[in-house]
């Protein structure tokens, strides 16, 4: 897999993974729950899928040859990049008004 296919792949799971606690009533979309999802649940599995896709992330780097070391200021914005792209799935089970 060529470097920039490493990079769409990496961006396209972000999207996903940023959207599949606010989407899916399931935890991290495998587990029924019996009660639901609440925002703390919803933010605990956004942090699992977060580290998820930085350890595909991860991998990918190492299968290249490329590791790079990161400071904080790397996670910090990453984390910030991440919270954004859930930004949709955020607004759409919480702000919008969904018909029952």
């Amino acid at each position: 897999m060529s470097q920039s296919a490493s990079v769409w792949l990496v961006i396209v799971l972000a999207v996903v993974a940023a959207n599949l606690p606010f989407v899916s009533h399931r935890f991290m979309a495998l587990v029924p729950l019996a009660r639901g999802k609440n925002l703390g649940l919803r933010g605990g599995e956004l942090l699992l899928f977060y580290l998820l896709v930085g350890g595909i992330g991860l991998g990918l780097e190492r299968h290249l040859g490329q590791i790079a070391s990161q400071d904080w200021e790397f996670y910090a914005v990453t984390g910030a990049l991440f919270l954004t792209l859930a930004f949709p799935g955020f607004v759409w089970r919480y702000l919008l008004k969904h018909r029952r």
